[in-house]
C-alpha cells in the first residue's frame, strides 16, 4: 500500500499561515515521506479556473522529476439541490474537474453527491456550513429520495463526460444525502450503474460502528468497488517515550479501526493510496496554531499508520 497526502492539509484554510502551492506540495509530499499527492479542486491551491495549460503540464513533469505520483484528484460536488441553476453550476465545474484531471494525467477523480461547502471569509478558519449528520438508522423522508434521486441523475451524467476521458469517479461515503457507514454508498454506486463509477470508502465516516465484524462485512461487500480512501491526520499524539497514538475521533468520541479496515482492504485487493487528510481547525491550547503543527501531525499519523500496515504485510 502506498500513501499519499491531500492538499487540502495544507491549503491555508484551517491554520494560521497561506496555503502552498501545488508546487510546493509536491515537494512537502515528498519531505514527509509520502509516496503520491491527491489534488483537491479549490482554491487557494488548484481550483481548475487558476491553472493555464503551461502550469498543468509544470505539475506533471514536477510531480514526475520528484518521484511524486498525482493519484486522484479530488472534488467538492453536489448534485442534490432542489435549484435547477446549483445543478447546472455543479455540472459545469465538473467538466472543468475533468479536463484538469486529463492533463493532468489523473485517472481518478473523487465525487460527492451532496457537499456542505466550506464558509473561508469570515472567520480566521474556514467552517463547514452547517448540515443534517443523519443517523444511519433513520427512515427516509420524500425529500430525501428527491435529494437521492437528483444526485443519482447527476453523478450519471458526469460519469459520460469521464468515460470518454478514460477517467473513473469515485463517490465518497460522505453526507449530506448519504448516511454514515458503507450501505447507501453502496446502493447509490449500484443504482448509478456505470462502469466508471466506483467508491472512496472512508472508515472515520462509519462514526461509532467501529467494530471488526461491521468494517470486514463493510471491505466484502465493496470488494473491487473501492478506488480511493482517506484517513485523518487530525487525532493522533506523541509520547514523551516517543509511543505514537490515536486520540478519540472528533466526530463520534472513539477511535477509528484503522487495523482492521487496511487488512481487510489489503485482503480484497485494494488498488489505490492511502490518502492522509488535515481538514479541520488546528487547534492548540485554544488557540489556532500554524503549519508546523500540521507537519507534526502529517509526521506521527504517517509513521502510525505505517506501523499499521506493517503488522499485516511485513513486507511493506
Amino acid at each position: 500500500m502506498k500513501f499519499a497526502l491531500l492538499t487540502v492539509s495544507y491549503s491555508g484554510l484551517f491554520y494560521a499561515g497561506k496555503g502552498l502551492s501545488l508546487e510546493q506540495q509536491i515537494h512537502k509530499a515528498k519531505e514527509l515521506g509520502f509516496d503520491a499527492l491527491s489534488i483537491e479542486t479549490k482554491r487557494p491551491v488548484a481550483s481548475p479556473l487558476d491553472l493555464d495549460p503551461a502550469a498543468r503540464l509544470h505539475i506533471r513533469d514536477l510531480a514526475r522529476e520528484e518521484g511524486i505520483s498525482l493519484c486522484a484528484l479530488e472534488s467538492l460536488s453536489d448534485f442534490s439541490s432542489r435549484v435547477m441553476e446549483s445543478r447546472e453550476n455543479n455540472l459545469a465545474m465538473m467538466q472543468l474537474v475533468l479536463r484538469l484531471a486529463h492533463d493532468l494525467g489523473i485517472g481518478l477523480v473523487k465525487v460527492f453527491a451532496a457537499w456542505p461547502g466550506l464558509v473561508d471569509d469570515e472567520e480566521a478558519f474556514a467552517q463547514y456550513s452547517p448540515y443534517d449528520r443523519v443517523p444511519y438508522y433513520k427512515r427516509l423522508s420524500a425529500d430525501d429520495l428527491r435529494k437521492w434521486n437528483r444526485a443519482v441523475r447527476g453523478i450519471r451524467e458526469v460519469a459520460g463526460w469521464a468515460a470518454d476521458l478514460g477517467i473513473t469517479l469515485a463517490l465518497q461515503n460522505h453526507a449530506p444525502v448519504i448516511r454514515a457507514g458503507y450501505e447507501d454508498v453502496l446502493a447509490m454506486q449500484q443504482e448509478i450503474a456505470r462502469d466508471n463509477v466506483k467508491l472512496c470508502l472512508d472508515v472515520p465516516l462509519f462514526q461509532e460502528r467501529q467494530d471488526d465484524e461491521y468494517i470486514e462485512l463493510a471491505v466484502r461487500k465493496t470488494a473491487g468497488l473501492v478506488a480511493l480512501t482517506h484517513f485523518g491526520a487530525w487525532n493522533f499524539s506523541q509520547r514523551s517515550n516517543g509511543e505514537i497514538v490515536q486520540d478519540p475521533s472528533p466526530s463520534f468520541g472513539a477511535p477509528i479501526n484503522y487495523l482492521a479496515f487496511f487488512q481487510a482492504l489489503e485482503q480484497t485487493g485494494y488498488p489505490g493510496c492511502l490518502v492522509s487528510e488535515y481538514c479541520l481547525p488546528v487547534i492548540r491550547q485554544h488557540q489556532l496554531a500554524g503549519m508546523d503543527e500540521v507537519d507534526k501531525a502529517n509526521r506521527i499519523s504517517l509513521k502510525y499508520m505505517k506501523g499499521l500496515v506493517k503488522e499485516f504485510s511485513p513486507a511493506l
